[in-house]
């Protein structure tokens, strides 16, 4: 298989999350071709995961995994001597390609893993939460996200916080008449930035990021209603966190916990370097297949961005350290 034309391939197939149709019905051909068995596992209305496995091992011990999904805009494809740009292409789309060909490079030598490809990671983990109701019986998942080939030792969690405040209208000539909903939400905002977010010894620290604030009718009207969007990176449990904003904006507004992904710390190999990941995945919602390591050609930094790109010597490393990590957990039988 060339590696950087089917990259090429798959960056340009749009699948923005809640899209994925296209692309996963691309790569379960291409999988089909290269002899593997393929399920479409059905998520919702025409989205599906793809589960392949190779004929003589319906039941591998190992999945590789990424996600199918993009953010949006779309952007296509294109190359340079060293780079290939696109929406996906660090994220994750060459990742998919890297692990088919670890798996490829594996079934050469007679070893056989599962290729697990998602649909939802960057909106909700909808296609993990249904794949982790169909566990395989695979006892390690290498997980792959933009790490520049380093293993992840810890992948941060998220705490999605919806701040609500509510006013009364009145004219704004006469504000002594209403109750400014933005104002309250604007001190509410101002006590949840004075908690002290907790710190992981390893991890670092916690981070927020208040995403998107919205409120009002008109300049001259008092507004009676404001809701603030704010994001969380995670390094730790969050009971004690939830009781500080809920008491940081008593009397000012409301705070709607919204979504949670846990913090989590991962498994190692020997010899591969290492790093923490300050951003969410897939695997908390799939504890059912397996101790996970998480490891991928690409950079974070550019995930996200209109000049995404992936190196193509990173992508052609990820092969070698896919089947590498592969070799190790089979014959150790455990991470560190």
């Amino acid at each position: 298989m060339d590696l950087f034309a089917l990259t090429r391939k798959l960056i340009d197939i749009e699948s923005i999350t809640g899209n994925e149709a296209a692309v996963g019905a691309a790569v379960a051909d291409e999988l089909g071709t290269l002899g593997y068995v393929v399920e479409r596992m059905r998520v919702e209305g025409d989205r599906f995961n793809v589960w392949a496995t190779h004929p003589s091992n319906p039941s591998p011990e190992i999945a590789f995994s990424t996600h199918m999904d993009t953010v949006p805009p779309f952007i296509a494809s294109s190359e340079t001597p060293e780079r290939i740009y696109g929406r996906g292409s660090c994220d994750a789309k060459g990742i998919i390609v890297a692990q088919i060909a670890a798996a490829e490079k594996l079934k050469a030598d007679g070893i056989h893993v599962g290729l697990l490809f998602l649909v939802g990671e960057e909106r909700d983990s909808q296609g993990a939460q249904t794949a982790n109701l169909n566990p395989r019986g695979t006892r390690f998942l290498i997980n792959g996200e933009p790490t520049e080939n380093r293993i992840a030792l810890a992948s941060k969690g998220t705490l999605r916080v919806e701040v609500v405040a509510t006013g009364r209208m009145a004219h704004s000539a006469y504000p002594e008449l209403g109750e400014s909903a933005i104002e309250k939400l604007l001190d509410a905002l101002e006590s949840i930035r004075k908690i002290k977010l907790p710190v992981h010894p390893k991890a670092g620290p916690s981070t927020m990021n208040i995403g998107l604030i919205e409120g009002g009718r008109a300049p001259n009207v008092i507004p009676d209603h404001a809701v603030a969007n704010l994001l969380i990176r995670l390094v730790g449990p969050t009971d004690e966190l939830r009781r500080q904003i809920t008491e940081a904006v008593a009397s000012k507004a409301q705070a709607n916990f919204i979504l949670e992904i846990p913090f989590m710390e991962l498994g190692s190999v020997p010899a591969i370097q290492t790093m923490i990941a300050a951003f969410t995945t897939d695997i908390p919602a799939l504890p059912n297949w397996g101790k996970p390591v998480l490891i991928g050609p690409g950079s974070i930094h550019v995930a996200h961005t209109d000049g995404e790109y992936i190196e193509k010597q990173q992508l052609n490393d990820a092969v070698e350290l896919y089947s590498r990590i592969a070799r190790s957990l089979l014959r150790d039988g455990s991470t560190l």
